[in-house]
């Protein structure tokens, strides 16, 4: 039987330039991190927490950064290979390249 999905949120910590996975506890569970310069929104690596890799957290980790980046007007550049993939695979977020 599979555990279940643990709810994450993401929020901008833009102090430490990365966009944080947050557990219902306040733990971090993965980062996104960026350069910020002129609209444009350069991720340049991701993490996730090893004991929670495999449960989503990554996916809504990028989902959540792409999401909050669209609300702010900006444009990305993804250098980081699962930021990029993960665009790749949602076209919905095409839209948001620079």
């Amino acid at each position: 039987m599979n555990a279940p999905r643990p709810a994450v949120s993401v929020r901008d910590d833009s102090s430490r330039r990365v966009f944080l996975a947050l557990l219902d506890d306040g733990t971090e569970a993965g980062g996104a991190y960026y350069r910020r310069r002129d609209g444009v929104v350069t991720f340049t690596h991701t993490e996730v927490t090893p004991d929670l890799e495999g449960q989503g957290v990554g996916s809504t980790l990028a989902a959540g950064a792409l999401d909050q980046v669209r609300a702010a007007g900006e444009r990305i550049v993804a250098l980081c290979p699962f930021i990029e993939a993960y665009v790749d695979r949602h076209p919905e977020y095409q839209d948001l390249r620079a």
